[in-house]
């Protein structure tokens, strides 16, 4: 069958991940819904409803435009492997289901889809505090970090390389949980994580103790001492209270990397980590040691605990000053209106793909590469 149509209502609710089991349950992983992308109107205007609470909270805008098209640049590049390639998640998790399961749960089964809402849950836990964990796996996923901004565009700043390390964790779920399932609730549980990357919603009350909330998750996007590794969860906030990574926002949180990188090329910022790693095993003595680079924290170096030390965390001073170089307004004005072009040619290029050649496929991939990476270094004034 052919993907269900979904109506505005089950997409902002979807959002929200309070979609039930009888509207978002079906029998095929072909019938799900792509409920990511058909949430981009959705984003677009929380964006603009963020910016405008924010205007009348604090007579300031919710971010800055050259970090906002920085994290829209990554979130592009992120998705433009799925024009050419299936996604690995969903099929390796079907390879195993269709060779291996042991049962076969039912997949109308409301049993079914909260058990999956837990287990998809579990599993990106898991996931995140590893890729916080282990350094060939933190030089992905700090391009999510990599923001100075908490807003929704940071919600959207991506890595391209996280997805092709992700799906081994799901593949035990596929033992038993139905693909169709799994489908929906991987969509709904990176979708919830949108809306909680703001500071215009501040205290969710009673709610804070099981969800997820936008409170918990500034902290885990913090540099502060107290904020490094803390609050992994996706949707739920109950595995970092059993595991012992939670922590409650207390002081002012600062956000970014606690070594800011500086910069807003989309690939600089998506391949650096990666050039350091190199350089770092190289540099490094000694076969065990050089491993580690790989396999440990971030932080480890020779004759340190796997995580690093917490002292050589920089200390937080309160006069921390975002990267923003200055810029005449009309160059802000032209990567404004350009990038708007771009976003425009890949939402066409998603809508078209089937019906281009290859060659044409890759021209287009090419030119929205060079595009974005242009932008980057206009708005830094290059």
């Amino acid at each position: 069958g052919s993907p269900r149509a979904t109506t505005p209502g089950q997409q902002l609710r979807a959002l929200f991940y309070v979609l039930p089991p009888g509207e978002s349950s079906f029998r095929t992983v072909e019938e799900v819904p792509d409920y990511v992308e058909k949430s981009i109107p959705f984003f677009i205007a929380f964006i603009g409803l963020e910016f405008a609470v924010s205007w009348v909270q604090k007579r300031k805008l919710a971010g800055r435009i050259n970090d906002g098209i920085s994290s829209l640049s990554l979130g592009i590049l992120s998705r433009l492997p799925d024009v050419l390639f299936r996604s690995v998640d969903l099929i390796s998790y079907i390879y195993v289901w269709n060779n291996y399961r042991l049962i076969e749960l039912p997949w109308d089964s409301p049993w079914t889809w909260y058990l999956t809402l837990l287990g998809v849950d579990f599993v990106y836990y898991c996931f995140h505090r590893i890729s916080h964990e282990v350094n060939i796996l933190w030089a992905a996923h700090q391009v999510h970090h990599s923001s100075e901004d908490y807003n929704l565009f940071t919600a959207l700043r991506q890595s391209v390389l996280q997805k092709y390390t992700s799906w081994i964790f799901n593949l035990p779920m596929a033992l038993f949980i139905p693909p169709s399932v799994f489908a929906v609730h991987l969509q709904f549980n990176l979708l919830y994580q949108f809306w909680i990357h703001t500071e215009v919603i501040t205290n969710l009350g009673p709610l804070e103790w099981i969800l997820n909330t936008p409170s918990h998750h500034r902290v885990h996007h913090g540099r502060n001492p107290y904020c490094i590794d803390k609050n992994y969860g996706g949707t739920l906030i109950i595995w970092d209270r059993v595991f012992g990574t939670f922590e409650a926002e207390e002081a002012k949180v600062v956000y970014g990397l606690t070594h800011p990188v500086n910069s807003f090329d989309p690939i600089m910022l998506q391949l650096r980590p990666l050039v350091h790693i190199w350089n770092t095993f190289w540099a490094t003595p000694g076969f065990c040691n050089k491993l580690s680079v790989i396999f440990k924290g971030p932080g480890w170096g020779p004759g340190k605990p796997r995580l690093g030390l917490p002292e050589e965390i920089p200390v937080i001073t309160g006069k921390e000053v975002p990267f923003n170089p200055s810029v005449p307004a009309y160059l802000n004005f032209y990567a404004v209106v350009h990038f708007a072009v771009i976003v425009d040619l890949y939402t066409e290029l998603l809508g078209t793909v089937t019906m281009l050649s290859e060659g044409t496929i890759l021209l287009r991939i090419g030119f929205i590469i060079l595009s974005l990476t242009s932008f980057g270094l206009l708005i830094e004034n290059k």
